[in-house]
């Protein structure tokens, strides 16, 4: 079996830590990917993929990435549950196992 994904694609905004109450660290994303074919209208669609970062990586992530910028995210996808209302829902997310930073928004200006 293989749980691994590949997305490449612009920060929505600048990273963040946020420290966990067992002092790891942790940072959530959204990385925007447009895809690859247009839409009826015409228009390319794009999706929005948070990711969370954990420790290292988020460090990095933080301190050298910003706002626009092009990563690639290598991880794979893991499904959590929470209750809503007394309904039960689920939720997708990218769990990071690695990133790649690959263009800076401010070197192509």
């Amino acid at each position: 079996m293989l749980n691994q994904l590949v997305i490449a694609g612009r920060l929505v905004s600048d990273p963040e830590i946020i420290s966990t109450d067992n002092n790891k660290k942790k940072t959530l994303i959204t990385v925007a990917v447009p895809r690859s074919y247009k839409n009826f209208e015409g228009v390319y669609d794009t999706d929005f993929i948070r990711c969370t970062l954990w420790n290292g990586i988020a460090e990095n992530t933080c301190e050298y990435c910003k706002k626009g910028d092009i990563i690639g995210v290598k991880g794979r996808l893991q499904t959590s549950t929470y209750e809503k209302d007394g309904e039960k829902k689920y939720s997708m997310d990218v769990i990071a196992e690695k990133v790649s930073f690959l263009s800076s928004k401010k070197a192509e200006e």
